[in-house]
């Protein structure tokens, strides 16, 4: 059964404040999943190294990857990736729109690649959605507008995932959840999974929308020590089939 793992690594430094990024793959690895969702990763950065995140974790977990840098600053790259062992194309990786008034905001960015399970492409789009309302609704809006779950390539089974900074009361997170189904709403999760912060979780922000076609079939974090100290979040993982609606 297809597995989709949705992580914030937090440029792989946890909150003992030490960088691995081998530890992070190993939190992923141990789930086995098919498609894994990045958020902020360093690319090449002095402030961690100079490695690259994305590469560097996707070669440890036997994956392809694909990159989108929502910040650059001159060579160095900060973004979010897709990485899976499945045949892929990237679709579309662009930046999603911001409040240009209002200084001191991080760049953010989306990606979408179209994933073969056994012949059956699903479309799926990661992002990290900005910490101002009034930002995170500019977002959203794009998200579900013809760049992106509006496009008519947007077809079929599509899963949208990643680090929204908005919980399930907030304007944003209902703009997408009428667009799509929250996957932990499908299965009717009581009390829900909550990711953030990971060595105490109390609030839901990771999360997975999912198309008619997706039937999610089940929903879980970890909470081994590994991954309660190698990010500030733990990682959202959701088991799902491909069908055809109502199936």
């Amino acid at each position: 059964m297809p597995r989709l793992l949705t992580y914030n690594v937090h440029r792989c430094v946890g909150v003992d404040r030490r960088l691995d990024v081998n530890r992070i793959a190993d939190v992923i690895a141990e789930h086995e999943p098919d498609v894994v969702c990045l958020q902020e990763l360093d690319v090449g950065r002095a402030r961690t190294g100079w490695v690259d995140q994305a590469f560097a974790i996707a070669q440890r977990l036997a994956m392809s990857v694909q990159f989108h840098p929502a910040m650059r600053v001159e060579a160095e790259l900060y973004g979010d990736a897709i990485l899976t062992h499945r045949p892929e194309r990237l679709v579309r990786a662009a930046a999603l729109p911001t409040l240009p008034n209002l200084k001191g905001l991080e760049p953010r960015g989306a990606l979408w690649s179209a994933i073969d399970f056994d012949g059956v492409v699903v479309n799926v789009l990661n992002t990290h959605l900005g910490l101002v309302p009034r930002e995170q609704r500019l977002q959203a809006a794009a998200l579900v507008g013809r760049d992106w779950l509006g496009d008519p390539m947007c077809q079929g089974p599509t899963i949208l995932t990643g680090d929204f900074n908005a919980t399930s009361i907030t304007r944003p997170y209902h703009a997408l959840a009428r667009r799509l189904d929250d996957a932990q709403r499908r299965l009717g999760l009581k009390p829900s999974i909550k990711t953030f912060p990971s060595s105490f979780p109390a609030i839901r922000i990771d999360h997975c929308f999912v198309s008619p076609e997706i039937r999610v079939t089940g929903a879980m974090t970890s909470m081994s020590a590994l991954a309660r100290t190698a990010s500030d979040h733990l990682p959202l993982i959701i088991d799902f089939e491909v069908g055809q609606p109502g199936a």
